[in-house]
């Protein structure tokens, strides 16, 4: 069962198989003894299931069901994958068994084919695991090894860890990454199991202490280390193994909800179980730096938006803040129903929760946060919201750097030129890099 969780759905062969079975299955059923009757009934089919397709695109669309403007590819494929369909279905009718038995496979065929088109063009979702929103757990081995000691009369003592870090011979080329339940110790917040991405650095005898990143995804999704470790392991490439040790934490408990990043009696303690017991647990166990200025609150999409009130809420935790594709506030696609489902209809709570209402309270002060905004040029649902966080941020003080990414959406290429953008410049920022 673990193997077919794990099956590529992207990268590997599964989908080319699929499409491949649906190609042929789509030509057995458009081939019978030729005639006008039966040209007219696929045709029907056909536009049948076309129209179905750009109802449901409408559909879409109106409501904004899926949050982001739907790509050209993405209802291309949907047409074709109802049209497919259509054709299927009206071979349910004056048909022999088989044909009828090939029709419903056909059916399950193209939604699957269909499925996996629009995944691999969103690029999200590498394995059938994270597709249905399931964790495998792989438990990460955390190096038990301590690291050198220092004392006030070390000549490096001080300096950042670009100058002082010197990599062992044998040291891994690339990171290792796993699993780690963490325990909602605080909280009793009930969430999937983290992801943790330990650096080359991080994995030799005498590993220096690390900058820590505290990462969370967007809503559908999965707390998974693929991106933010492809990212690193290219910039530790580069950087004697030295990146940020990351967990990829579940601010959401359920794919199919979202807790606004907030304490909620509805959904849960969600902000105290990143702020607390994430941050407890990476303290106690991880190789970490802990002061503020090298520990980093980031996240991708729903992620983005609750990285962005934490760094906000808690300076004295979080020096620094990284928002890819992020929303304004969390809660800002359906404000009106988070108000009245999470909130008792206190409009007043829930202003005061958003990250521009807590940086201009007075609540708290903002001497030396670092923040990195980045978001597809392609985005326009995103493109204001980004913006509008970042001028927030800079008017707060922050030091705040916007970017747009060329040509991206809201999806992998947002997530993977944002991570490419944000870690050049916090590099420097965390000691591992020479300034720019």
């Amino acid at each position: 069962m673990e193997a077919l969780l794990e099956l590529p759905i992207i990268d590997g062969p599964l989908i080319w198989v699929v499409v491949a079975l649906s190609a042929v299955v789509l030509v057995y059923l458009l081939v019978r003894p030729p005639g006008i009757r039966w040209l007219l009934t696929v045709l029907i089919g056909l536009l049948a299931g076309a129209l179905v397709a750009f109802g449901v695109i409408a559909w879409a669309e109106l409501t904004d069901a899926f949050g982001i403007a739907l790509p050209i590819q993405v209802k291309a494929i949907a047409v074709a994958t109802f049209a497919a369909v259509g054709v299927a279905v009206v071979n349910l009718w004056r048909s022999r068994w088989w044909r009828k038995v090939i029709a419903v496979l056909g059916v399950l065929l193209f939604a699957a084919s269909g499925a996996l088109g629009v995944n691999a063009w969103f690029g999200l979702n590498p394995t059938v695991a994270s597709l249905l929103g399931i964790t495998v757990e792989h438990p990460i081995v955390i190096p038990t090894n301590s690291p050198q000691p220092t004392s006030t009369d070390d000549p490096d003592a001080g300096k950042p860890l670009y100058e002082t870090w010197k990599p062992p011979a044998g040291m891994p080329t690339v990171g290792t990454q796993g699993t780690q339940v963490i325990p909602p110790t605080a909280s009793g917040f009930t969430s999937r199991p983290a992801g943790i991405y330990l650096p080359p650095a991080a994995l030799v005898e005498g590993a220096p202490a690390l900058p820590f990143l505290l990462l969370m995804m967007g809503q559908p999704g999965n707390p998974e280390t693929d991106f933010v470790a492809d990212a690193l392991d290219s910039y530790a490439a580069s950087h004697d193994g030295l990146a940020p040790i990351v967990i990829v934490a579940d601010q959401l408990g359920d794919p199919n909800q979202d807790p606004v990043c907030a304490d909620t009696a509805a959904l849960g303690d969600a902000e105290t179980f990143i702020t607390q017991d994430v941050v407890n647990w990476a303290r106690s166990n991880l190789n970490i730096l802990k002061d503020p200025a090298h520990t980093t609150i980031a996240g991708y999409s729903n992620g983005g938006g609750c990285a962005f009130k934490y760094g906000a809420k808690y300076p004295e935790i979080f020096g620094n803040v990284f928002d890819i594709s992020g929303e304004e506030y969390p809660g800002s696609e359906e404000p009106d129903q988070v108000i009245a489902s999470l909130f008792g209809g206190d409009v007043a709570a829930f202003e005061a929760e958003k990250p521009e209402s807590i940086l201009t309270s007075g609540a708290h002060a903002y001497p030396d946060t670092f923040a990195v905004f980045t978001v597809g040029g392609n985005d326009p649902a995103f493109l204001p919201e980004a913006a509008s966080a970042s001028a927030a941020a800079t008017a707060a003080g922050w030091k705040t750097t916007y970017y747009v990414v060329p040509g991206a959406g809201h999806v992998q290429d947002a997530i993977r030129g944002g991570l490419s953008y944000g870690f050049g410049l916090l590099y420097p920022r965390l000691g591992l890099a020479p300034p720019a």
